[in-house]
Order: structure tokens, then C-alpha cells, then sequence
């Protein structure tokens, strides 16, 4: 009975028409181009320096796919640390099961906001999201506003908003997202060739502004 419905992905707008026969409204995430900071507390809390770690923001949840992240990094060969930027919203036991998977090269921070959540966006290697279900992924977005090179699986709603501007590997594929992590560890210049181009073009696709004038006319209708 809504007057009208927003999604955030053209994949859900496909869905609500093939199952309910239901219009919808695409109007997807926003970012704002934001500052680059060095890193800081970040160094403190956990010695994490410029360019020294992979990151993972998010819900420590089974649909994210951190149990596939951490089985491909065991076999991965590199002295960067691997930075889980969240905390658990499901069990404990699926949370200890992606511990046991952990080995000491793999941090977890915990829920993080504020400066060290923008500290990690700043000095990352690069940004890594292997989920098996998304909406629109909004760190992904947030990731490539800081202009990070982002490894995602290949999920309609992650390839929809990284373009040719990023990498991904196949879904739920160990093999395939360890290949793929490998090579850009191996190929720094690789990785520089996709954080020189992201910010710009996510900025420019996903201005907050353009949302909110799109959200604002859905109103006025």
C-alpha cells in the first residue's frame, strides 16, 4: 500500500517487478568526497601504518563472507596484516568460528566508528568485501570515496556500484579470491592504477546531494 517504494540496487528493482509486479524508485546510497588523514591512533591501538593491511568493514555475520575471506588468507603470502573492522550481530559461535580461522596476522578492531574508522578507510592497501548478500554495499562505496583499489565477490549489487573500477572474484570461491588478493598483493602498481581513478568516480556517480533531490522530488509527487 506504499505510494511509492526506494531500493538501493537495480538488482532489487528487477526482483520487486519479476516477483510482485511492483514499480520501484532506484535511488542508491550517497558519499561525500571525504579527507585523508594520516595514520594515528590507528598506529596506537593496533601498529598499523600507511599501506601495511587489507581491509574488512563490516557486520561479522555468516552473509558477509569473512569465512571465505579468512580461508583464502591463510595460504596468502605477505607480511600485510589483514583488519576486520567490526563487531558480531549474529552468534557467538559463528563469530568463533571466523576467529579459529584468524592467524596472527589478522586484527580485529571491533565495532569502529569515528577518526580511527576514517584512519582505516585513509591508509589502507586495499578493501576487501566477500559477501554472499547485499542491499548496496555502502562500505564499498565509502572505500572507493577514499580512494581505495576494492576486491569484492562478484554479486550483482557489489559489480553494480565498483564497475571496471575495481576487482572482483567469483562468489563464495576460495581459490578464486586468493588468486585474485595474491596478484594484488604481488602488483602494488595494479592496485595504484584502481585508487587513482575511485575516488573521483564515486564521488561524482554517488553525490549525496543527488540522492537527497531525488529522495525530496519522490515526495513532492
Amino acid at each position: 500500500h506504499a505510494d511509492h517504494i526506494i531500493v538501493l540496487s537495480r538488482n532489487v528493482q528487477k526482483y520487486f517487478w519479476e516477483k510482485y509486479h511492483r514499480k520501484t524508485v532506484f535511488i542508491p546510497n550517497g558519499v561525500n568526497r571525504p579527507e585523508i588523514i594520516e595514520a594515528k591512533e590507528i598506529k596506537e591501538k593496533w601498529s598499523l601504518d600507511k599501506g601495511s593491511f587489507i581491509l574488512y568493514v563490516g557486520r561479522i555475520v555468516p552473509e558477509k563472507g569473512l569465512d571465505i575471506l579468512l580461508k583464502a588468507w591463510k595460504d596468502i603470502k605477505t607480511d600485510k596484516k589483514l583488519v576486520i573492522a567490526g563487531s558480531s550481530s549474529d552468534t557467538d559461535e559463528f563469530f568463533q568460528k571466523v576467529k579459529s580461522l584468524a592467524d596472527d596476522r589478522v586484527v580485529f578492531t571491533g565495532f569502529t566508528t569515528g577518526r580511527p574508522l576514517r584512519e582505516l578507510y585513509s591508509n589502507a592497501y586495499l578493501y576487501c568485501l566477500p559477501s554472499n548478500l547485499e542491499g548496496m554495499p555502502l562500505t564499498v562505496l565509502e572505500a572507493m570515496s577514499y580512494g581505495n583499489c576494492c576486491l569484492t565477490s562478484d554479486i550483482e549489487e557489489c559489480t553494480e556500484v565498483v564497475e571496471d573500477k575495481g576487482i572482483t572474484f567469483k562468489r563464495g570461491n576460495v581459490e578464486d579470491l586468493r588468486i585474485k588478493l595474491q596478484n594484488l598483493l604481488d602488483c602494488p602498481e595494479t592496485v595504484e592504477g584502481y585508487k587513482k581513478d575511485a575516488q573521483d568516480f564515486i564521488c561524482n556517480k554517488y553525490s549525496w546531494d543527488d540522492v537527497v533531490e531525488k529522495t525530496i522530488g519522490i515526495y513532492r509527487r
